[in-house]
């Protein structure tokens, strides 16, 4: 299996050749002594644009082979390796469709970095509401009837800004969305962090490639052995104008972009290919089968699946709840007491993102004393009710920005912020996805749901003051 880039630097590596050029650790040869051991191969390997190396921003040599060998996988028209992760594909994606004053038809269930990339252009956000699956109770998909709604009251925006799968690897048939957008040339971006491996094809949900998306960005980190930070973008039609796509690519992104995160999405890329090849994917699905039986011989635990018939369960995400009342916090809490470390946990369940291969398993000794501190630890009390999301599928921000920028704020409890303007991100981490917005009228709902997650000591970026339940305001009556 080709891997150019990869090879070149093992080679550059074994060459012992002398450093008199950044990075600073010289190939590993100045280093603290004390973490030498654990560093040293992949220093030999940090390198910067060297004569044969080629240039992330000017590619024409092995950087640009190995993100040729990406597009003929994934069957883009053409693929760029992002070191900055699939955030800076968000942000350049966007920047090069949207203008000051641009609408951009956006499902509200996006990571926070789709949001930073609207505020970053200028752009009008048009929110689009997602379903909510009533087993999981988490925002799922948007409808098609959503997408016709929005082109019918915004005819002139500028794309369609999807997420696919969801956090918890639920995927929808995206093919008829992206047609009605393509109706009126609108272009649809999505951003596919957790579909990486949907390349694979075989139990795993069609690439958003497949279905026309005309922009994709993957966090080859997140599912492929990719180091963190390292993903992909695919550009697939002539909608999107490329040049200006490289543009932000360029600009957004480091000048000095890390050789090691590049050669794993080379080797991602390899392995995900080698896979296909060997037609290994049988071997997968089998192991992880047998690797979801052993979560059920946790006598505690049942796995949690999408009620909506036509969502496709990504196999790599297993989500458990409790049998006997713990919030998915708790149990979050169990298995990292016993050295098992889930993705990420809600009011209701703990999701976990199981591997492409590897060799981890849960020993039988673990999965008693895990099922024991379930049965002996009693469940906190406190409610866990369904996730409420506005009633109209088409929303907008109340005010434009410059209009915000001329009111004073000031920080309110809890009890006194619903039906306020927030001036503040409110952003349950992970998933990342903005449960306030700024610039967005707080909902009684919304208050409840923050309540509650600050309550169960969920880890929340936004203003300092949340942990007293306060939320920073505008003050709409007094402008300054």
């Amino acid at each position: 299996m080709k891997t150019p880039l990869y090879t070149a630097l093992v080679h550059h590596a074994e060459g012992n050749y002398h450093s008199f050029h950044v990075p600073g650790h010289h190939n590993g040869d100045v280093f603290f002594d004390e973490a030498k051991t654990l560093f040293e191969s992949i220093l030999k390997i940090d390198v910067t644009e060297l004569t044969g190396l080629d240039d992330l921003h000017e590619p024409s040599g092995i950087i640009k082979e190995a993100q040729d060998l990406t597009s003929k996988l994934y069957g883009s028209k053409e693929s760029f390796f992002l070191v900055n992760g699939s955030t800076v594909g968000n942000l350049a994606m966007i920047l090069s469709v949207c203008q000051p004053g641009d609408h951009l038809l956006v499902q509200r269930n996006c990571h926070k970095s789709v949001f930073h990339a609207i505020e970053l252009s200028g752009a009008h956000p048009v929110f689009l509401t997602p379903e909510v699956d009533e087993t999981l109770a988490v925002p799922t998909h948007i409808l098609q009837e959503t997408v016709k709604e929005a082109i019918s009251k915004y005819p002139s925006a500028k794309a369609l800004m999807l997420t696919y799968p969801n956090y918890y690897g639920h995927a929808v048939n995206l093919t008829p969305i992206i047609a009605e957008a393509h109706k009126y040339n609108i272009p649809v971006l999505v951003d596919e962090a957790h579909g990486a491996h949907f390349v694979l094809n075989g139990p795993f949900p069609p690439q958003a490639l497949q279905a026309g998306a005309d922009v994709v960005v993957q966090s080859a980190h997140k599912t492929l052995p990719a180091m963190t930070m390292g993903s992909y973008l695919h550009l697939n039609s002539g909608r999107i104008n490329r040049d200006r796509l490289s543009h932000y690519l360029t600009m957004l992104q480091s000048s000095s972009p890390s050789y090691p995160i590049m050669a794993s999405l080379d080797l991602a890329r390899a392995y995900a290919e080698e896979i296909i090849k060997t037609n290994h994917i049988t071997n997968i699905e089998k192991e992880l089968i047998e690797m979801k039986k052993l979560f059920l011989k946790i006598k505690g635990v049942e796995i949690i699946e999408p009620a909506d018939p036509g969502i496709r369960q990504d196999p790599l995400k297993l989500c458990l709840r409790s049998k006997r009342g713990h919030s998915g916090y708790q149990l979050k809490n169990i298995f990292e007491a016993n050295g098992v470390h889930p993705e990420l946990a809600d009011e209701k369940q703990v999701l976990f993102i199981l591997p492409l291969g590897g060799k981890s398993r849960l020993s039988s000794e673990l999965i008693k004393r895990i099922d024991k501190e379930i049965n002996d630890r009693p469940a906190e009390n406190g409610s866990q009710s369904r996730i409420e999301l506005p009633f109209e599928k088409v929303t907008t921000l109340p005010y434009e920005k410059n209009i915000l920028s001329s009111f004073k704020k000031e920080c309110v409890p809890f009890s006194r912020a619903a039906g306020r303007i927030s001036s503040e991100q409110v952003i349950p981490y992970p998933p990342g996805i903005p449960l306030i917005m700024a610039g967005e009228r707080i909902t009684k709902e919304s208050i409840c749901q923050l309540t509650r997650l600050v309550e169960l000591k969920a880890h929340i970026q936004g203003g300092i003051q949340l942990k007293h339940k306060q939320l920073s305001v505008y003050m709409e009556e007094e402008k300054s």
